[in-house]
């Protein structure tokens, strides 16, 4: 039975490993001591349809039924907003599947909105939470029920071609391997290159988050998520809490990441322009990593200059949404399969496409 390695124990690394399992002898190795640690813990654990481009909207909607069978979706909608100085780009963001809502239609559905500074609002149905941790443990444990090894505390300090495929050596042990599968999140040029493999160009972005109390003491179980138009900031409801994001991009290294005290604030105020609950205590705070190529595309298959290196990542904003799709197709390259997804999708998803590199 062929070895493969999977490098990366996030959503990615974990549901390729759980398709693979069944075929190949697998072993996922993760650098932290937890699964999901890094960018697969810190998302905001929403399902939208229309979010990303084509080719991810793609993904998202292959993906959509296997969310459904997994029982992992629960409602809960977007909303848009904008005030006079954020209009035009509300209209630019506006979905096909949005319903135009009136200032007194968003305050009832949300009532710390601001009546007097909102002038536009829209709701999107369709946008769901994920129950990520579900999701994630799901993948786990369908990996290990059939064989493979999953490995936490596991970072790779070298890994060398060999006659036959991989020698990876990690501060828990060494591994040989047929096929090395790259879902590394954001270190997967860092992966790339201790393998002797040109990285693509993958970015890491950050992006932060505060928790905090419910407005004005409000059962948020109901509320939408809100979205400032043009994705300035970012709101929703988690386990009685509220969470305020300022969706910033800032390119960084790969690293633990942590909220910027500045962002989080210069973000809150963005939000606090839409709202007449202020922010006046904030319990905790964090950041993650959204990990994209250039043209904002997942990258999904063999290397061209060695096919035995296999790449999964530059998921960015989407991987637990876009997971089950992006699983299916890398198993099935790998297995010499047809895929399910339209060619001219896989053909977008290569790591040969122009633009990388």
């Amino acid at each position: 039975m062929a070895r493969v390695m999977i490098i990366g124990g996030g959503i990615s690394g974990l549901s390729a490993a759980a398709a693979l399992a069944p075929h190949m002898d697998v072993t996922v190795l993760e650098q932290e001591e937890a699964l999901g640690y890094h960018a697969s813990g810190r998302s905001a654990a929403m399902f939208f349809a229309g979010y990303g481009n084509a080719t991810v909207r793609a993904l998202n909607a292959q993906a959509a039924s296997v969310h459904q069978d997994l029982g992992v979706l629960s409602p809960r909608g977007v909303m848009v907003v904008a005030t006079a100085e954020t209009e035009a780009l509300f209209d630019v963001d506006m979905d096909a599947t949005a319903k135009h809502l009136t200032v007194a239609e968003a305050c009832t559905r949300v009532p710390i909105l601001n009546p007097r500074t909102v002038t536009k609002a829209a709701f999107i149905e369709d946008a769901k939470d994920i129950d990520t941790d579900a999701l994630l443990q799901h993948y786990a444990r369908q990996a290990r029920a059939h064989g493979a090894c999953v490995e936490t505390g596991a970072t790779v300090a070298a890994i060398e071609p060999t006659t036959t495929g991989w020698f990876v050596q990690t501060a828990t042990g060494d591994y040989q391997a047929d096929l090395l599968v790259n879902a590394a999140g954001a270190w997967a040029d860092a992966v790339a290159k201790l393998a002797g493999i040109a990285p693509l160009g993958l970015v890491p972005y950050r992006r932060s988050m505060a928790r905090v109390p419910a407005p004005g003491g409000h059962d948020l179980r109901t509320w939408p998520m809100l979205l400032g138009a043009g994705e300035r900031w970012y709101a929703k409801p988690d386990a009685g809490a509220w969470l305020v994001s300022p969706a910033e991009e800032d390119a960084t290294e790969p690293h633990d990441a942590y909220a910027d005290d500045m962002v989080l604030a210069e973000g809150i105020e963005r939000y606090q322009a839409h709202v007449t609950e202020p922010v006046t205590r904030v319990t905790s705070n964090w950041a993650g990593l959204r990990t994209f190529a250039p043209d904002r595309t997942p990258v999904i298959g063999p290397d061209p200059t060695a096919p035995s290196f296999f790449w999964l990542a530059g998921q960015g904003g989407y991987g637990f949404q876009i997971a089950p799709a992006m699983a299916a197709l890398a198993s099935a390259l790998i297995l010499g399969k047809t895929p399910a997804l339209d060619p001219a999708c896989v053909h977008a998803l290569r790591p040969s496409r122009p633009g990388l590199r």
